[in-house]
């Protein structure tokens, strides 16, 4: 199993709009590609300290292999991407791991 991790440090300033749009809209069109079998969507709480203008999210989509998520990359991640990158544009930094899972 493979993970396809996206961290994301969005401003505060925006984090509930945000947060809503991941939930409602980005998200679920990311797993109506069918290329992902679950997805966690986690709040980095390390970070949480009183005067940080921003907060970190980790978006972990799990997929059934390398294969199966190079098509995701190349047939829709794109799309989806430059969605997110014109909403928020300059409110954001964003990072992909690819992680495999040991068992």
């Amino acid at each position: 199993m493979i993970i396809y991790n996206v961290t994301i440090k969005i401003e505060n300033s925006v984090v509930e709009d945000w947060v809503k749009y991941m939930k409602i809209l980005h998200i679920p069109e990311v797993m109506d590609t069918g290329y992902f079998t679950e997805y966690k969507f986690c709040r980095l709480i390390d970070n949480l300290q009183e005067g940080d203008d921003a907060t970190t999210f980790c978006i972990q989509y799990f997929c059934p292999s390398l294969g199966k998520l190079h098509m995701y990359q190349v047939k829709h991640a794109k799309v989806l991407q430059a969605e997110h990158n014109e909403k928020y544009a300059g409110k954001f930094v964003a990072f992909r791991t690819i992680l495999e899972i040991l068992n």
